[in-house]
C-alpha cells in the first residue's frame, strides 16, 4: 500500500523528491502517513478534497481484498518541529 500512495503522490506534486510515505501496520488496520512539500499540500488535497478522497477510496478498495482497513493521513511538516 505504501508504494501505491508514493506512486500516486509523486505523480501529482511538483516536488516528488519531498514525498515521504510511512506505513504503520496494525493487526487489522494500516495507517499510511503522507508528507509532501508545504506548497504541494493543496495539490494532494485537491479542490473540495476530491483528490485525497479518490486516493482514500483506492486504498480502501485495495485493502478490502486483503481484509484490511487502510487509513491515509496527510502529516503537516510543521508538526515535526
Amino acid at each position: 500500500m505504501r508504494q501505491l500512495v508514493e506512486l500516486i503522490a509523486k505523480s501529482i506534486v511538483d516536488n516528488p523528491d519531498k514525498v515521504q510515505v510511512t506505513e504503520i501496520k496494525g493487526q487489522n488496520t494500516n495507517v499510511i502517513e503522507l508528507r509532501v512539500a508545504e506548497e504541494d499540500t493543496g495539490k494532494i488535497i485537491g479542490k473540495n478534497g476530491n483528490t485525497i478522497t479518490a486516493i482514500r477510496t483506492i486504498l480502501s478498495n485495495a485493502g478490502r481484498k486483503k481484509n484490511m482497513r487502510v487509513l491515509l493521513e496527510i502529516i503537516d511538516r510543521d508538526s515535526d518541529r
